[in-house]
């Protein structure tokens, strides 16, 4: 090849290279459930039978990140890391919500897997649920805009405490408040932040929870209050509380502050929430479904 003609295909070639469009970037929104019996297919993203129907809006490309409910946050959560290696590299970013024990398995990924070296993935996944490499490269953690969190369980529940639920699911004993609190660092979110949805429409037998709470866990945990364990948190005016759980960012009144990266966006003054979804979009879960639906675009 004469060295003219080298030249011309070299420069071809280079603009050809420069006219190639970059690889497209793509949003996903991910779930994240909490505390079940273990049903979830696992590895099957449009799986939602633990949320409700899969035709609600619930963001822009809606996964169904499915794990044993039953079984401990530690021993589940490489279904985690493979759903954000998955949607969350590369030019992809995610939209995450959570629901209960989800809010574990998340706070638990971003801190002790968040600063780890992930392979760029191609939104691909195989009948496991694992996708694959794209190009071979690796980044730090996952691109990840932001967490949604439906009553929240990262600080515990009193009702595993008291052995109010089967004790003999290994989840419960990661639900215990002290346990819980200390899985993890909780202000180390990897500067992404957690917006909490706190629900109060409490009943009768959750009276072992303290303060304000919505059947299964009290606002200490789902306003994300900060310390070693829990503590009685309730809505302004309320009585026999310990404090009143303030909205955003700002400390509990007696002073306790939230994980860092955490803030209340909504405090159910109104009583009206309940903790579960009831398989609906129900309670609590279905005011942030209509958040994420909004705000995950």
């Amino acid at each position: 090849m004469s060295a003219s003609v080298r030249t011309a295909v070299l420069a071809a070639a280079t603009a050809a290279l420069l006219a190639a469009p970059e690889a497209s970037a793509t949003n996903y929104t991910l779930w994240i459930h909490g505390k079940n019996g273990g049903g979830t297919q696992i590895g099957n993203y449009a799986d939602f039978s633990n949320w409700g129907p899969s035709t609600a809006a619930a963001g822009v490309n809606k996964k169904a990140v499915n794990w044993n409910g039953s079984q401990s946050i530690g021993s589940q959560n490489a279904y985690i890391r493979n759903a954000l290696d998955c949607f969350c590299t590369g030019n992809n970013w995610c939209y995450i919500a959570v629901h209960s024990a989800g809010d574990l398995q998340i706070g638990y990924t971003l801190a002790l897997y968040g600063g780890s070296a992930r392979y760029k993935k191609n939104a691909t996944p195989n009948s496991s649920g694992v996708c694959g490499n794209t190009d071979g490269t690796t980044q730090t953690g996952w691109n990840i805009k932001w967490v949604d969190v439906a009553s929240g369980a990262s600080g515990g529940s009193e009702l595993a405490d008291h052995g109010d639920w089967a004790v003999g699911d290994p989840i419960v004993s990661d639900l215990v408040t002290t346990t819980a609190r200390a899985m993890y660092n909780h202000n180390t979110t990897r500067a992404i932040w957690f917006y909490n949805f706190a629900g109060a429409k409490g009943t009768a037998y959750s009276g072992v929870l303290p303060g304000q709470d919505d059947e299964a866990v009290a606002y200490h945990t789902t306003g994300g209050v900060s310390g070693s364990s829990g503590g009685s948190y309730c809505n302004p005016g309320d009585w026999f509380c310990g404090g009143t759980l303030n909205t955003g960012t700002s400390a509990c009144s007696d002073g306790r502050a939230k994980w860092s990266y955490h803030t209340v966006k909504f405090r159910d003054d109104g009583e009206a929430y309940s903790h579960s979804g009831n398989g609906n979009w129900e309670g609590i879960v279905g005011k942030v479904r209509a958040d994420v639906a909004a705000n995950a675009y």
